[in-house]
């Protein structure tokens, strides 16, 4: 089986500085229990990434492109040129613009299915079985046929140890832009503004200005009956009058 895993450029969440996402070196972990696997990186500057040899991978191939490119399109080309039985990628990154929406764009674009939070994962010839983290500690079993594209979950098996010496006898194989890039997109920044709130009651159907006009400025009753002085049964009946309106009391038909 050939294997791919998704590595990104991650930063430490407190002291911002380089180092690998955890979940991708889970997702490293479970791929050497599978077979040969090859890491995959597209970003300018392949020093980010080589910590994740130590962790067993004995190559990663470097999709060079220039910073703040999206590196959706050349990856697609990449994988489509070259295609893999199975990618691996992380929930998500860590430490940058990270939506974790970059694992089904790739499915999307490659056709592929994909299956997210895995924990475990096991092939048999030509389909997957994996393991999914489901809410409260639940699991669900799916068996997928392959080529697909798998995302891994925080709470699958703890990454492998990590060795200096791996760093030294892995390499990194820097691959040219695949495809023109993409001018990165332009966000506009502006400050909050305050939304005005809906007024209930307006309505823009057939009624004229004056009555919108006078339907959201005019202050009404909040509703319901006033009893002043009331005898118990009066105020008894007004009562089972009002829960059964909002159908918290059901009374019977024959009831006076």
């Amino acid at each position: 089986m050939k294997l791919t895993v998704l590595l990104s450029a991650g930063r430490h969440t407190v002291s911002d500085r380089p180092c690998p996402v955890p979940v991708e070196a889970q997702a490293i972990g479970l791929a050497r229990n599978l077979g040969a696997t090859v890491g995959l990186h597209a970003g300018s500057d392949p020093s980010l990434i080589r910590d994740y040899l130590g962790f067993g991978l004995g190559r990663i191939t470097h999709l060079e492109l220039p910073p703040g490119v999206d590196p959706e399109a050349s990856l697609v080309a990449l994988l489509k040129a070259d295609p893999p039985d199975l990618v691996l990628a992380g929930r998500r990154g860590q430490g940058g613009d990270d939506t974790g929406l970059l694992p089904y764009l790739l499915a999307n674009q490659l056709g592929w299915p994909i299956v997210a939070d895995a924990v475990a994962i096991a092939a048999e010839g030509d389909t997957l079985t994996v393991d999914q983290a489901l809410p409260r500690g639940a699991r669900r079993q799916v068996t997928v046929t392959l080529p697909v594209l798998v995302t891994i979950h925080p709470a699958a098996p703890a990454a492998p140890g990590f060795a200096f010496g791996a760093i030294r006898r892995g390499s990194i194989t820097t691959l040219p832009q695949a495809i023109a890039a993409d001018p990165a997109p332009i966000f506009e920044e502006r400050p909050y503004r305050r939304r005005p709130r809906l007024m209930r009651g307006v309505s823009s159907g057939s009624s004229s200005a004056g009555d919108r006009l006078r339907t959201a400025t005019e202050t009404g009753g909040s509703g319901g009956t006033l009893l002043i002085d009331p005898t118990p049964d009066a105020a008894a009946t007004a009562i089972l009058d009002f829960l059964a309106e909002r159908a918290i009391l059901r009374r019977d038909e024959d009831e006076a």
